[in-house]
Order: structure tokens, then C-alpha cells, then sequence
């Protein structure tokens, strides 16, 4: 029973954390550190950030129908309308985006995790989330959907790429990057969280042979299972809560935060 519980305990973090911008894989990092909690591997956090996956498909189900049609329509249709073309190059950014990270990722993952390592380390890259989120926490910028550039996107996916260091966040470092250039936080937030949506599918496509011949997976199948559904949940919550500060303007709430966490652990880590 102290077995599930610690899985959907886990579970739980990593779906409340991965939405916004506080670092999902640094909180795991230092809640398995300070409470003696120990998984090995990384299937288990692969098969969580699938959970929060599944949620943000969910929650953006309609723009992402929209994307898809529209692109789809711009390459074929003979009349092609303004909204086409905005999303067909709304697309084409994010898969530009998506290069470095996953380039800088196949090739530096292991060795930047290597140099990385570390509590006090994720108590550092966390105060420097806190200094970023702090900068940009006013900004309401100009650029809508329509109006990102090939530059945007290619800084934007630089800054995802920064995010392989364990405790910057991934939504964090791309939302910053997104609003530091003048996007809107709506177009900010959305680009970000389309962005994880083929880090999320590459980095499970890549680890399901280690989950499939996992030579653990019949006791750990109920305990994953109960993670999953715990981060699916959280995760749907904690990002419709996310949407609505950022409509707010409120990201310096995530910024202290990251800066009372970051210097705690920095300090008794």
C-alpha cells in the first residue's frame, strides 16, 4: 500500500508541476530526494508526461482540430484564406521550434545530465527560472498568431533546448522567450504547450521499448497505471488553472515560488 501511494504521490507532482512554469522533472527530482523516495529509470517519468500530455490534447482539442484542418486546407485548397495561411506557418514554426531541443537531446542529453546532477543544482536553475519569470511577468506583447516570424520560432526552440537542464522549465524557458519577443501570452502559451506536444510523443516512442521489457512491469503495472491517472488529472486542473493566471498577468506568483524553493533547497539540500 506505501508502495502505490508513493507512485500516485509522484504521480500527482509531476502532473500539478508540469503545466506551469516551476520544472515537473526537478520536483520529482527533489521530492524523491527529501521524502527518501526512490524510482529508477525513466520510464516512470516518460509515462507521467504522457498523462500530461493527454491532458493538454484535451484541453486544446478545438485549436489543434483547427490547425490541423487549416493547414491541411492551405496545401490543397486552390482558394486560400488569410486563417489558412496563419495557421499553415503557425505550424511550420512549430516544427521548426521543435529542432533544437531535439537535436541538443539525442545528442548532449546524457552528458547534460552528467554535468547537471545534483539537488543544489536544481535549486540554482530554479532561482534562475524565478529571475526570468520576473522579468517578463508584466509584458502583454503585440504578436498574435499570425504574426510570429521564422526568428521567433527559432529562439523560442533555443530556449526549449535550454530546458534539457534539470530544474529550468520547459513551459517556463519558452513562455519567457515567447513574451520576451512581443507575443501575446495567449499565442505564448499556446505555442509552448503545442511544443510539448512532440517532445512528449518523441520521448515516449523512444523509451517504450525500455517500458515494454521492463523486467519489473507486472508489479509495477497497477502502481504506473494509478500514476497515470494521477497526473492526467492533476494535470488537467493545474493547466486550466495555469490559463486563467496567465490571463491574469499574474506569472510573478511562479517566480517567487521558484525563488523560496530554489533558495531553501540551495540552502538544506
Amino acid at each position: 500500500m506505501i508502495e502505490l501511494v508513493k507512485y500516485v504521490f509522484l504521480g500527482f507532482v509531476q502532473g500539478i508541476t508540469e503545466p506551469i512554469p516551476v520544472s515537473s522533472s526537478g520536483h520529482l527530482v527533489l521530492f524523491e530526494h527529501f521524502f527518501g523516495l526512490q524510482i529508477s529509470g525513466l520510464s516512470f517519468e516518460v509515462l507521467v508526461n504522457f498523462a500530461s500530455l493527454l491532458a493538454v490534447l484535451y484541453i486544446y482539442r478545438a485549436d489543434l482540430i483547427q490547425l490541423t484542418t487549416n493547414s491541411v486546407s492551405y496545401l490543397f485548397a486552390s482558394d486560400k484564406t488569410e486563417s489558412m495561411k496563419k495557421d499553415f506557418y503557425f505550424v511550420v514554426y512549430l516544427i521548426v521550434a521543435t529542432v533544437p531541443a531535439g537535436i541538443i537531446g539525442i545528442l548532449f542529453q546524457d552528458k547534460i545530465a552528467a554535468v547537471f546532477k545534483g539537488v543544489k543544482v536544481i535549486g540554482f536553475t530554479l532561482i534562475i527560472t524565478g529571475i526570468a519569470l520576473w522579468f517578463i511577468r508584466n509584458l502583454k506583447g503585440r504578436k498574435d498568431d499570425g504574426e510570429l516570424t521564422l526568428k521567433d520560432s527559432i529562439l523560442i526552440g533555443l530556449s526549449q533546448a535550454v530546458a534539457l537542464i534539470p530544474g529550468i522549465s520547459r513551459s517556463g524557458a519558452t513562455i519567457v522567450s515567447a513574451m520576451a519577443l512581443g507575443t501575446k501570452r495567449e499565442t505564448a502559451l499556446r505555442f509552448s504547450f503545442f511544443l510539448y506536444i512532440p517532445v512528449s510523443v518523441g520521448g515516449m516512442i523512444l523509451s517504450l521499448s525500455d517500458l515494454i521489457h521492463d523486467p519489473r512491469i507486472g508489479e509495477l503495472f497497477l502502481p504506473y497505471t494509478l500514476a497515470f491517472i494521477a497526473s492526467l488529472i492533476a494535470s488537467y486542473f493545474s493547466l486550466k488553472w495555469f490559463i486563467n493566471i496567465m490571463k491574469q498577468g499574474k506569472l510573478g506568483y511562479f517566480s517567487i515560488y521558484c525563488f523560496v524553493v530554489g533558495t531553501a533547497v540551495v540552502l538544506f539540500g
